[in-house]
């Protein structure tokens, strides 16, 4: 039986411009996206049908059925090989969730572009485009696609500038264990046609690349914060933190990520917020 396994790191937005909304409701983003070392992981196998389960931390909460966009990535790489002659054979996907649901952390995005890796080789297919993978899957699919290099994403997702040389940013993500729906913080932005991101710094130093995203934002905080004050309780404890140099709100929330002067103090504030904060899901990065 053939195996191909697929890490899915969390997608983490550095900054986060909304810069307008298109008649068929796709927001329009200017991001600054990395990836981070923690994520799920993904066994696929051949097998007779498709089927889908779940295991780890958080594999609980994994929705089940055709709502889940791990089988919605297998169904369009199964259309994919129909429409260009290919044949594609059943599969079983084993997925290990350690990433928290519905998080701002590309979670379901990031499992289903792995899964999407996954059956290319499996398959021996060609992936879809960046923006048939919008479309399909969602804005955050395509920057999720190949996550070994940085990449400011812009459009509905399918505009991806690679960013080759990042720094070592000493990460740390902190969730307040608060799913919070997308849908809803957009529905509370009071604009959606806010300026895009200036051009970012080449090749950084990871202060340089600080300065800069000090200036800029994630205009998803505010509103996720009005729907869930856990974020902002998560915002002020790592700003509070000995060698912080940056804390911010990724994607939609509610999951926060902070920037560390090196890993031994962020491993400090690691620590103390696990033995503060029990209830809180807290993450190297």
């Amino acid at each position: 039986m053939t195996k191909v396994e697929a890490f899915a790191p969390a997608k983490i937005n550095l900054a986060l411009h909304v810069t307008g909304r298109r008649s068929d409701g796709y927001h329009l983003l200017d991001s600054l996206v990395c990836f981070a070392d923690v994520g799920d992981h993904l066994i696929l196998r051949d097998a007779a049908g498709m089927s889908l389960g779940a295991s780890g931390p958080f594999g609980a909460s994994v929705p089940p059925g055709p709502s889940n966009l791990v089988l919605q990535a297998a169904e369009l790489m199964e259309a994919e090989a129909a429409r260009l002659g290919l044949p594609a054979g059943g599969v079983s996907i084993q997925l290990e969730k350690n990433l928290p649901i519905s998080s701002g952390l590309g979670g379901g995005s990031a499992d289903a572009a792995a899964a999407l890796r996954a059956l290319s080789e499996l398959w021996r297919l060609p992936m879809p485009g960046p923006h048939r993978l919008a479309e399909a899957l969602g804005a955050d699919v395509p920057v999720c696609a190949d996550p070994s290099v940085a990449y400011r994403m812009r459009g509905i997702g399918e505009e991806l500038t690679r960013i080759e040389r990042m720094p070592q940013l000493n990460l740390l993500l902190v969730n307040p264990r608060v799913p919070v729906s997308t849908a809803a913080v957009f529905g509370r932005m009071e604009r959606h046609d806010n300026a895009p991101l200036p051009e970012p710094p080449e090749a950084p130093t990871r202060r340089e690349l600080v300065d800069w995203l000090t200036w800029q934002r994630n205009d998803l905080e505010a509103p996720a914060c009005s729907l869930a004050p856990e974020i902002a309780e998560v915002l002020d404890e790592l700003r509070l933190m000995e060698g912080v140099m940056l804390a911010r709100m990724s994607g939609s929330g509610a999951s926060c990520f902070a920037i560390f002067e090196d890993n031994e103090a962020r491993d400090r504030a690691a620590g103390m917020l696990r033995d503060e904060r029990p209830e809180w899901w807290v993450a190297e990065g």
